[in-house]
């Protein structure tokens, strides 16, 4: 059979939406957790004192004790939201299954 120049086998198969909004997601909870990682960082280093630059956090311990806290849950829900973006980027309009009974890859 002979195929003529304006056939096209891609068009044949319907594109899968692009997700936007889930790779955006990933990225922003990407800094989400860079950002509880740095404060984490920041109140260890003024719980242990002698640090010029951090001469408030090391004045007020609990200070430092709170932004502590604060970077451990950012990075929680950080690693959090990722984890969920990317179950949302992989699952395209496949069959429903429920997530428990797939394969874990992260």
């Amino acid at each position: 059979m002979k195929l003529s120049d304006s056939f096209d086998a891609k068009r044949l198969r319907s594109r899968p939406p692009r997700n936007w909004t889930a790779r955006l997601s990933a990225g922003l909870s990407v800094l989400i957790a860079t950002l509880g990682i740095l404060l984490m960082m920041a109140g260890f280093a003024g719980l242990l004192g002698n640090y010029a630059a951090l001469a408030e956090l090391n004045a007020n311990r609990p200070l430092a004790a709170t932004v502590l806290g604060g970077g451990v849950l950012l990075l929680w829900l950080g690693v959090w939201l990722w984890r969920r973006s990317r179950i949302r980027l992989r699952r395209g309009r496949e069959l429903n299954i429920a997530p428990h009974l797939m394969k874990k890859h992260d």
